[in-house]
């Protein structure tokens, strides 16, 4: 019982001195807030910001930044007013304040590292591809400018590795919504979206998928047609088929793609007894 007490004890006082120590911070704070010059403010905001209290340096540093303006603590303090809101996950401040920083000190040494940061803040911000992809185009924008401006920067390789990722991003949108136009059943649409898809993404490794939903597309077309068309359309079919086939031996749709094929060869054979 005697060490459950002295136990019980410590724990009190420990919770005692933790509570009183962040009352004084906070009394501290706004204090500061209210009464403090601007020098007390700066070096205030610079020591929250090595402490990772990030809110608290931010609000500092937004009082202080009109003051300073112009003087030598000014670039600092705006460095590093973008990067707190940067730690607080607020990216889109974080771009604002890293552009307005990389504009107004272009020449400073933290020029550089600061272009990136802004558009690695957009990178952030790139949604799921389900999603609208405006921020994507913007942050892709960004990170290319960066590249273009600084083609030999420590961070051109990281810079790179998420251009692509952006870029991929925009891919699988643009492939989700020609596949979609086939999901709902508007054939027509669908290839026409396929097709646009191939000639913007000629690399993507998407595109032996679009090429088998092209094909299936083309065949659905063919079957709603009107009997004077349904031929020619089922031609074209087996000429899709033929040039999947050759393109993409060993796809998992192969099998599905020559089903497609014999049914549109014994289709015309059909047709061409009928006539």
């Amino acid at each position: 019982m005697h060490f459950r007490k002295n136990a019980d004890l410590k724990r009190y006082i420990t919770v005692f001195l933790l509570l009183s120590a962040l009352s004084f911070s906070c009394s501290e704070y706004r204090g500061l807030l209210k009464k403090g010059s601007w020098e007390e403010q700066y070096e205030a905001a610079l020591k929250y910001y090595e402490d990772k209290d990030y809110y608290r340096a931010t609000v500092l540093l937004e009082n202080v930044l009109p003051i300073i303006r112009g003087t030598q603590k000014a670039e600092e303090a705006q460095f590093y007013y973008a990067y707190a809101h940067y730690y607080e996950q607020k990216y889109i401040l974080s771009a604002h304040y890293f552009k307005e920083f990389y504009e107004t000190y272009s020449r400073s040494d933290r020029a550089q590292e600061s272009m990136f940061m802004h558009a690695y803040s957009l990178y952030l911000e790139s949604p799921d591809p389900s999603l609208e992809q405006s921020s994507t185009k913007e942050a892709i924008d960004a990170m290319q400018r960066f590249i273009n401006r600084h083609p030999y920067s420590d961070y051109k390789e990281r810079a790179e590795t998420i251009l692509d990722e952006l870029q991929e991003k925009l891919e699988i949108k643009a492939f989700k919504n020609a596949t979609q136009y086939y999901d709902l059943r508007r054939y027509e649409a669908a290839m026409i979206a396929l097709d646009n898809f191939q000639k913007d993404y000629p690399d993507s490794d998407l595109n032996e998928e679009a090429s088998y939903f092209k094909l299936a597309a083309q065949y659905q077309l063919a079957e709603q047609s009107i009997v004077s068309k349904q031929k020619d359309r089922y031609y074209t079919t087996i000429e899709y088929c033929q040039n999947f086939i050759d393109k993409y031996p060993q796809s998992e749709f192969v099998g599905r793609a020559e089903s497609i094929y014999e049914s549109c060869l014994t289709k015309v054979q059909k047709a061409s007894n009928n006539s």
